[in-house]
């Protein structure tokens, strides 16, 4: 397929996806007090913040899905012309281009890679494929089968240069799962802050940053989903000018053979966490921070995960397990109940 091809393909998809976002888009407005709902991502969206120009809020709310929906269009595996899936595709074959955006994107990914020591890998996708909890009936991948599919995991396999990746072995799949929602998180945000909006929030499927104040109070309450009962929250967490993630595997699974299997899965192993934690919290400065520290610490367990948010300049973070609540020095601090 020429390049002027796949361009033209890719901004079809674009377009499309774009279209879908604005089908699903909610716009209310209380006062001053913009408020914007949307499905992406395979999740629920919102965008609130401040201003007085009616018109602004507008072009801002439009702004946002636009941005939002040529992420998606870029970044997801799910879609076949994507980004992503023709770097997946060409893997074994040959160097795919990528624009600026995508190269300082991977690069994060370096560093949290190096930072995490390795359990925040991109390259699961052959893990991920192998153990599908959305399977009807679910299936447990032989050993045989994981051990195979681990050969193709490994950040560092990846081969970068400036402008272009190359996937080195058939077989291996980069998933921006892990990383790519808490990115827009963070990019939707800048791009309101930009336009001189100073109080925001954006919360997209419980990643959640924020900025400057809420129409009433001194600081933005988001409140932490109880691992144990899914329809209160065990706590909440006063934030302003942070970001909080929060992981666990409590609403994804499949039970075979009367044994549960959770949807994070630790590369290292090639299976499903099974170390007795329910969810992990973290407030961090940046959403992808939060969120890459919340699922790290989940797949590392509670003494670990603890140490490893401790690590990380400003973050905060607790993990909940069937026992007990395992919380860094200054979590607390950030909690209203």
């Amino acid at each position: 397929m020429s390049c002027a091809s796949t361009e033209r393909i890719t901004a079809d998809t674009t377009r499309l996806v774009q279209e879908r976002l604005k089908r699903s888009a909610d716009f209310r407005a209380t006062g001053d007090f913009h408020q914007l709902s949307f499905q992406a991502m395979s999740t629920l969206c919102r965008v609130n913040f401040r201003t007085p120009d009616n018109a602004l809020a507008r072009r801002l709310q439009n702004e946002v899905l636009e941005w939002v929906g040529g992420f998606e269009a870029r970044y997801s595996r799910f879609i076949a012309d994507s980004l992503i899936s023709r770097i997946n595709d060409a893997a074994g074959k040959h160097w795919v281009e990528i624009d600026a955006e995508t190269d300082a994107l991977f690069r994060f990914c370096q560093d949290m890679f190096l930072f995490t020591q390795g359990v925040f890998d991109p390259t699961a996708l052959p893990l991920l494929r192998l153990w599908n909890w959305k399977a009807r009936p679910p299936v447990v991948p032989a050993p045989a089968a994981v051990q195979a599919a681990r050969q193709w995991v490994g950040w560092g396999k990846v081969q970068r240069r400036p402008g272009a990746v190359f996937l080195p072995e058939r077989g291996m799949g980069l998933d921006l799962g892990g990383v790519g929602k808490e990115y827009a998180v963070d990019r939707a945000l800048w791009l309101i802050l930009e336009a001189g909006v100073q109080d925001v929030l954006v919360d997209f499927g419980q990643d959640v940053r924020v900025h400057g104040r809420p129409p009433s109070g001194e600081a933005w309450h988001i409140g932490l989903q109880d691992p144990k009962d899914l329809a209160r929250c065990w706590t909440g967490v006063a934030v302003t000018n942070h970001a909080v993630a929060t992981s666990g595997d409590v609403a994804r699974f499949f039970v075979h053979n009367g044994r549960r299997y959770g949807h994070i899965l630790d590369p290292r192993t090639g299976c499903p966490v099974d170390n007795g934690s329910l969810s992990v919290s973290v407030i961090a400065s940046h959403c992808t921070v939060a969120g890459i520290l919340s699922t790290t610490a989940f797949v590392l367990g509670p003494v670990e995960g603890i140490q490893l948010i401790s690590r990380c300049p400003g973050a905060e973070g607790c993990v909940i397990t069937n026992s007990t609540r395992h919380q860094t020095r200054g979590f607390y601090a950030y909690t209203t109940s």
